[in-house]
Order: C-alpha cells, then structure tokens, then sequence
C-alpha cells in the first residue's frame, strides 16, 4: 500500500500569516454545528518558527469544508479584527485564571488541544496544561456554544497523574446512533501504549460518567480500570468514523507511532475491535532532513495525523505536523491524502 502524498502546506507565510499565524502545529479538525470546519492549532506565534511574538496556544481557523480536496482554504479565524487569539484564558508561564476547578493549577507554560468533538450543537475540547512539554498538570474540557467562535471551560479536570499519566493526549468519537463517546488516551511522553474509554454523549462534562475498557484475566468488559489495548509509545491520535467507497462506516484510527517514527492507520469495525491484529498500515514514514520526499509520504520529524472531515478510506486526508526542532522552521502543519482502502477484509 503506497504512502501519503502530501496536498498542501495549511499554515506558515502566505497562508495563516493574515491571521497572526506564522508558525504552528497540530490542526485537529471537526465539522462545527453551522458546517464550516474548526480546526485547532498548538503553539502558535506571529512569525514563522518557534518563538518570537503573539506566543498562544490554543488557536482555532475555519475553513470552507467543499476545499477538502484541494486543501484546506481558510475562511476565517477565532478572534476580534482577523486576529486568531488564544481560545482559553491563560497566561504563558503565569498564573492560571482563577475559577472553580482551577485554583490548584499554577505556573503553566501553554495549554495544549489533543482533541475536539462535536456533539449536538456543541463542540467540546479536550487540552492539556503543561509545565513545559511532556509535563503535564491536568487536562481540562472546553466547550463552543458558537460553532468555535468563542470557548468557554466546561469545569472538568483532570490532574496529570490520572490512571498513571495515560489520560493526558486524548482522541474520541460519537458513534452512529449518538448515544456513546468513545475515547483512546495515552501519556504526551510519546512512550506509552493505549487505554480506551466510553462515556455517554450527554454526559462528557461528568467525570463519574467515564468508564474503561478493562480486561480481568479472562474476559473483557465496561466498568473496569482499563487495561492497556495496544502497547507502544504512541503521541497524537484521531479516531473518527470514515465511510469506505459503498458508504460503510468503520472507525479509523490514526495514530504517530513514536517508537517507530511514523504515522499508522488503523481499521476498526469498532471501538473495542482487537488493536492488536486490526489492519494496519504506515501512512506517514519519518525521515531525516536530507532524505525527505513529501510526495513519498516521507517527512522529518513529523507528528500528529489527524483525520480531516470529508475523508473516505480512498481519499483520506491527514493534517501533519514538522518541527525542524535545530533550527525552529519549518514549524507548520500540512495536508496528506492517503487510499487505505485495501485495508478493508475482503
């Protein structure tokens, strides 16, 4: 099975720089309630690179969901005057924003998307708050009532340490019927395997609502610390329903596989399918900076894999990130198409 081809760079100069974006990553994105796409960027700074003015984190831009193919075209950002601004109040290396839930939280260094989710007319962010990378304090529930406009916290946290640290980089799902959210969570130090979650769709913001996919020694079942279901040293994810070319759904794991320095996609007919024998397939392939072919699907220092809304198993489309970490650009993320369509048994 070939590896991706890359379609477009998304963000850096003459793309995002309108909007105060110059350097960026990750890109997370979900279709919102109004039907544009909101997709939710990392680290961002007005000049290309890493570091410099206009440092924020997290930033959302809207694009134009027919763009799909071509690549994302940017319609818009979350912000006053064209400006992407920060969509969670904090200050970088200050004090936290004091609330409720929050007050315990001090001295954090960014905040961090790993997922979103839209369910109802809601759109619901999961984030990070670190002390530097790889450490983080909590992760936290944001939520839009506006189609990504404006985001508010859901009041939900979780400390750092929850189920040993590997509730801190998230991916999740709403099923077919709307009823259940499934999740899978790891570590953010790129060295743990996978937990998988469920919890009800109207019940996100309720942390007793979660419960995990557990394995007693015998069998399988909800209600359970969850046991491990695929071991590893996994970093960003995107679980989502992608239909194939008949229209039937499957559950599409996308997944940056750190350990082997690469980006799999995974085949799932659902949430609980066996990760260890699911179909797989190497996407995005890690390279170094004198070996790289982005229409190869070859890339230095690549990471994220997130599935654009609108894929389908023969035209799935990823949003990649690379950060030249020795000199800070690029510092961008880009779109890939991949056919992993002979993925599916026959």
């Amino acid at each position: 099975m070939p590896l991706a081809s890359k379609v477009c760079d998304l963000t850096g100069p003459g793309l995002t720089d309108r909007f105060g974006v110059g350097g960026t990553d990750l890109g997370t994105t979900v279709t919102a309630p109004d039907g544009r796409l909101v997709s939710v960027f990392g680290d961002t700074f007005e000049n290309a690179g890493v570091g410099g003015p206009g440092w924020r984190s997290p930033v959302v831009l809207f694009a134009d969901p027919s763009s799909v193919r071509a690549g994302l075209s940017w319609t818009g950002c979350a912000g006053r005057d064209g400006y992407a601004q920060q969509v969670v109040g904090y200050r970088h290396r200050g004090f936290r924003r004091l609330g409720p839930s929050m007050l315990s939280l001090r001295r954090i260094s960014t905040v961090l998307p790993t997922d979103a989710l839209t369910v109802g007319d809601d759109i619901w962010l999961h984030v990070m708050a670190c002390r530097e990378l790889g450490n983080p304090r909590a992760t936290e529930l944001h939520r839009s009532r506006d189609s990504g406009d404006t985001w508010e916290p859901a009041e939900v946290v979780w400390p750092g340490d929850h189920l040993g640290g590997l509730f801190q980089m998230l991916t999740w799902e709403i099923d077919a019927a709307g009823e259940w959210v499934y999740a899978l969570t790891t570590g953010f130090q790129r060295a743990h395997g996978l937990l998988l979650h469920r919890v009800p769709a109207g019940r996100i913001a309720d942390p007793a609502a979660w419960e995990g996919w557990g394995f007693d020694g015998a069998t399988w079942d909800w209600g359970r610390p969850p046991t491990e279901v695929l071991p590893g040293a996994f970093g960003e994810m995107s679980l989502r329903r992608v239909p194939d070319d008949s229209g039937r759904e499957w559950w599409v794991l996308a997944v940056f596989d750190a350990g082997n320095y690469r980006i799999d996609v995974l085949l799932l007919d659902h949430p609980t399918a066996n990760l260890h024998t699911a179909p797989r397939t190497t996407v995005v392939a890690g390279a170094g900076w004198g070996d790289e072919d982005h229409a190869g699907g070859r890339v230095a220092q690549l990471y994220g894999g997130y599935t654009v809304p609108g894929s389908t198993l023969s035209d799935l489309h990823l949003v990649v990130s690379q950060w030249n970490t020795g000199t800070n650009w690029p510092y961008r993320s880009m779109q890939f198409r991949a056919d992993v369509s002979g993925l599916v048994p026959r």
